[in-house]
């Protein structure tokens, strides 16, 4: 059995490290990336997970950013908003087509011109439950 003195300093211990750990993570929190690292796209057909590093990175596909923010000057691209801002959600026309249209063109297209990532022509290889 232990004593009453070390119990004390064992629980003293962990007491004080709990509160140096906790202290340590709210004092020192991880950056906040300036690129998003993955999206998620909430859609009915089931959501899409948008893997923004691996399209932009060069270790992934190495795209620049007007290859898909492509309205934007390249002096804007630090601005770049969401893909909502210009393609609507429930509605498009042959200008700007609505969201779904345009991913379907935009990313479909590039996938099947590249080949790689996802090429199926399945729902499945891109919209998950």
């Amino acid at each position: 059995m232990f004593s009453k003195n070390e119990l004390k300093l064992a629980y003293g211990l962990i007491i004080y490290f709990l509160f140096v750990g906790v202290l340590c993570y709210a004092a020192f929190p991880p950056k906040t990336p300036h690129e998003p690292i993955r999206m998620k796209f909430e859609v009915t057909a089931g959501n899409v997970i948008f893997e923004h590093k691996k399209h932009h990175d060069v270790t992934g596909y190495g795209l620049s950013c007007g290859d898909c923010h492509h309205t934007l000057a390249e002096d804007e691209y630090a601005d770049a908003q969401s893909c909502s801002e210009c393609h609507e959600l429930d509605e498009g026309d042959e200008e700007v087509p609505k969201r779904a249209d345009a991913f379907h063109q935009q990313c479909a297209g590039c996938h099947e011109a590249f080949e790689s990532g996802p090429r199926e022509k399945e729902c499945t290889a891109c919209h998950i439950r």
